[in-house]
């Protein structure tokens, strides 16, 4: 592994956030962060705001000392240029679009698209449309895309959720030795404990309006 690996794999993020009745503010270097908490505590909002997909969040992020927003002098880096990999807990694949189409569709080459479907079982599944794929295949396709964006971050917003327990620990695995791999850090947020233990380092809890390390 080159000698700057472990600089290039820290998250280093920090956030001070309000979003409406919601304070987030955290500050790590790990390279695998999972935040859990109840349904409805705003997991899910803070990876929008780190996708930047949030407008109305007011404050500060800063991801690996690049600072994508900052309200008090307007920096606002678009999502788009963020180049963060997002699978949202809606698999949001294009319905009109086969499976090889949804995954190669930022441009992946074609035995890029082949590795990623073999490495997350879903080579037999190319050639049909979403609405013949079950919620866990289709989990599976939009983290296969996410994956294929050549990500700088990775959000992961309940990505196992419709997978059997089996299946969730070797995906789990495959997805953090990939990211290990690459120098992809990884935000996870999730209700389930096991999804945390497998994929993260460091724990932080959201709940009651706000963020704590565990």
């Amino acid at each position: 592994m080159p000698a700057d690996a472990d600089f290039r794999l820290n998250l280093d993020l920090k956030i001070s956030i309000t979003s409406g009745g919601l304070r987030l503010e955290l500050d790590t270097k790990s390279s695998r962060i999972a935040v859990v908490g109840p349904s409805g505590s705003g997991k899910s909002t803070m990876l929008r705001i780190l996708a930047g997909v949030e407008r109305r969040a007011d404050g500060i992020v800063v991801v690996k000392e690049n600072c994508w927003q900052d309200s008090s002098n307007g920096t606002w880096v678009p999502s788009w240029n963020r180049r963060v990999g997002w699978v949202p807990q809606e698999s949001l694949l294009f319905p009109h679009l086969t499976v090889r189409q949804n995954l190669s569709y930022g441009g992946a080459l074609p035995d890029w698209v082949s590795e990623t479907a073999a490495l997350l079982q879903i080579q037999d599944l190319l050639d049909r449309r979403p609405r013949r794929l079950s919620g866990g295949e289709r989990q599976r396709v939009a983290l296969g895309r996410a994956l294929l964006s050549k990500p700088r971050l990775l959000l992961l917003d309940e990505p196992f959720s419709a997978l059997d327990r089996p299946l969730r620990a070797e995906l789990s695995q495959l997805v953090s030795d990939w990211a290990f791999e690459r120098y992809v850090p990884i935000v996870l947020v999730s209700h389930d404990d096991e999804d945390a233990k497998w994929l993260a380092e460091e724990r932080w809890h959201l709940g009651e309006g706000g963020l704590r390390k565990e």
